[in-house]
């Protein structure tokens, strides 16, 4: 979300909620998770950075970064094995799209209650 506000698209987060909402309001097995167009705009390595910056203690004067395993490599490592969809949002169950959408609204509601 920092990073999106960064490059001057947070609007895309409201965007996204108003989607969410739109979904949450079909049945489950209708709904697409709409919290992945979040991430479409970002590439992995512009996340990590924005991710260690967020993290790095202030008092810190070493270098400091945060690698991800890509979803592309985790493929290569995991050959045939498509349990991405923690990191995709490629959800293998129409609750899992229901829960993550849930989700998003949720927390930009302020709601500190379960998604399922």
């Amino acid at each position: 979300m920092e990073l999106l506000k960064d490059k001057g698209m947070a609007s895309l987060l409201d965007k996204t909620y108003e989607a969410a909402k739109v979904e949450l309001s079909k049945s489950a097995s209708e709904q697409r998770c709409v919290v992945q167009d979040i991430y479409a705009p970002l590439a992995d390595a512009e996340v990590s950075k924005k991710i260690a910056e967020m993290l790095k203690p202030k008092d810190l004067r070493a270098e400091f970064d945060i690698l991800f395993q890509s979803v592309e490599n985790l493929h290569k490592a995991c050959p045939g094995d498509r349990g991405d969809w923690y990191f995709t949002g490629n959800y293998p169950t129409p609750g899992g799209n229901q829960v993550a959408n849930r989700a998003f609204v949720n927390y930009i509601e302020g709601r500190k209650e379960r998604a399922y």
